[in-house]
């Protein structure tokens, strides 16, 4: 029998997307889905009600983490597989999670598998990598990946982990003797941050880097990327100028010299 799927969507304040990604389940995906729950982090907009009224189940995470809340959502389903998403993301390909169920059968050493979403996806299923070439790129995702239930009962996430709680998964479940793949469902990553968030989101990237991975980085290091950036943003502003003058010309020279209408 194919497993069953529950989908697990993580929330704040994302309304507008959140209705979005629930009509495109309930529409396009419904008969494949076992179940439809919100992790929602203390939403203000909303966001909550909204998903009740669409009729997803809701659970209210207090005190967030990254890790917190992938515990949380595999604890509160009830499928035998669970597709941890953000809100942000949304699915695309038509058999998006008839693939995925067919990828899981007959499979005892399979933990997860992570969608693509982005060129560097592509590539690295295209070309075969595994986990084993680069476990960091092709370790899974929550922005939109799934975990198999089983696996997860041995091997609780990390609660107290800020960031990169899938790759951390992933690192360790490869090394109890079991594998995660790529597989083509392709989903959409739609978000746009603000500068805190980003600053917030280097952050954490530099501490789980170096905690997970071991990439450090020394005082020099960190001048010399504050000037390579610092470099690269003068030079493209340069050019963005360079390039907006040159169409402003342009511009003029069509006012003063308009071409006959031919069409």
């Amino acid at each position: 029998m194919e497993p069953s799927i529950s989908v697990v969507i993580r929330n704040k304040n994302e309304k507008s997307i959140l209705t979005f990604l629930l009509q495109v389940l309930q529409k396009q995906y419904a008969r494949e889905i076992y179940e439809i729950i919100v992790i929602d982090n203390l939403s203000t907009d909303g966001s909550q009600q909204l998903a009740l009224e669409m009729g997803a189940k809701v659970v209210t995470i207090h005190d967030f983490s990254y890790g917190k809340s992938a515990n949380l959502a595999m604890e509160s389903s009830t499928g035998d597989l669970v597709l941890i998403m953000s809100a942000h993301s949304y699915p695309v390909s038509h058999d998006f999670f008839h693939v995925i169920k067919k990828h899981f059968l007959g499979r005892s050493d399979l933990a997860g598998v992570r969608c693509l979403h982005f060129h560097g996806d592509y590539r690295k299923y295209l070309t075969g990598q595994t986990w084993k070439d680069d476990l960091n790129g092709c370790g899974l995702t929550f922005a939109c990946s799934v975990v198999n239930k089983k696996m997860w009962l041995d091997e609780k996430f990390v609660d107290d982990i800020q960031q990169c709680e899938d790759k951390e998964w992933t690192k360790r479940i490869v090394s109890k003797g079991y594998t995660v793949e790529f597989v083509p469902a392709i989903y959409c990553y739609e978000i746009k941050r603000t500068k805190k968030q980003l600053f917030t989101r280097f952050k954490n990237d530099i501490i789980i880097n170096y905690q997970l991975w071991g990439d450090d980085i020394s005082f020099t290091g960190a001048l010399r990327k504050f000037f390579a950036t610092n470099f690269y943003l003068v030079y493209d502003y340069c050019i963005d100028f360079y390039y907006n003058f040159k169409k402003t010309i342009w511009l003029f020279s069509f006012v003063a010299n308009k071409p006959k209408n031919k069409y």
